[in-house]
């Protein structure tokens, strides 16, 4: 059976694999949070939210959009504001330069270049002048790790999306390790951010 990433059993999924007991006591989220909230992201439009680990990684400072109601359910209950597509619409977070960052993370690679475009450029205008778009996605090795990953969205890619959005590059980097470890290490991220001009 195809899994789908607006499926409950996807939901599901995520929960199981951040309750795995180890990746509680050793705290395997700190580097990336550490990291999250070096970029001084501000107020966050989070999109592709999933269960609101990023959110809970800025202390709640933002809001999620999510298109698996179920997912966008528990992240609620962990006491984010969390939307599906259709109630963001509809709230009082729609509004021109509203934010000051929008993340999409590990969400890109479950499509393609041009999809990744779509997804974003409604919620462009959403963004302050100056905002930064962060866009974090698993190299090689974490790519491969997971049926619904769909294309490898590595720098180049991330550097032209970026631009068919009429935003600036600003910089990129590897995390938590250099670029060659994508290949052995299945944590390592792509992260690209540019800005509004």
């Amino acid at each position: 059976m195809q899994l789908h990433t607006q499926d409950k059993d996807y939901t599901k999924l995520l929960l199981a694999k951040e309750s795995v007991w180890w990746k509680k006591l050793l705290d395997v989220q700190a580097p990336y949070r550490w990291n999250l909230r070096r970029l001084k992201p501000g107020f966050v439009l989070d999109i592709g939210c999933g269960l609101g680990r990023n959110l809970n990684h800025l202390k709640g400072y933002g809001v999620g959009i999510d298109h698996n109601p179920y997912s966008v359910e528990v992240a609620r209950k962990r006491g984010f504001q969390a939307f599906t597509p259709q109630e963001f619409r509809q709230s009082e977070f729609n509004a021109a330069e509203r934010f000051d960052s929008i993340l999409l993370s590990h969400v890109a690679e479950h499509m393609v270049e041009d999809e990744v475009v779509s997804l974003l450029a409604p919620y462009i205008p959403l963004l302050k002048s100056a905002g930064q778009v962060i866009l974090i996605t698993p190299q090689e090795y974490g790519f491969r790790t997971d049926e619904t990953h769909i294309q490898l969205m590595d720098f180049e890619r991330l550097r032209r999306i970026s631009g068919k959005l009429g935003l600036e590059f600003f910089k990129e980097f590897s995390f938590p390790f250099p670029r060659i470890m994508g290949h052995f290490f299945i944590y390592n991220e792509f992260v690209s951010v540019s800005k509004k001009p």
